[in-house]
């Protein structure tokens, strides 16, 4: 993998640094929602709805980071390709 600039401006370095950001996000936001259904014995259904606000912020963020890590899976083995 070379550190060559990229159409977007950023180097490969980057993207895996910021792959890497990502994943720490990830898991952090998993870990809190894996909390939040512990305490509730795994279901939804006897959260508060304060709870079961913040679990579906939560869930919602998670799934962000997900499609941006996907977006960046894409752009660091697409470079690998070519």
């Amino acid at each position: 993998m070379a550190d060559n600039p990229q159409p977007d401006g950023s180097t490969d370095i980057e993207r895996v640094q910021a792959y890497q950001k990502l994943v720490l996000e990830y898991e952090a936001l998993d870990e809190e929602i894996d909390g939040l259904l512990a305490r509730h014995h795994g279901a939804t259904e006897t959260m508060s709805d304060d709870d079961y606000e913040r679990y579906r912020d939560l869930a919602y963020r998670r799934d962000q980071v997900y499609n941006r890590l996907k977006v960046l899976e894409r752009q660091i083995f697409q470079d690998d390709e070519s």
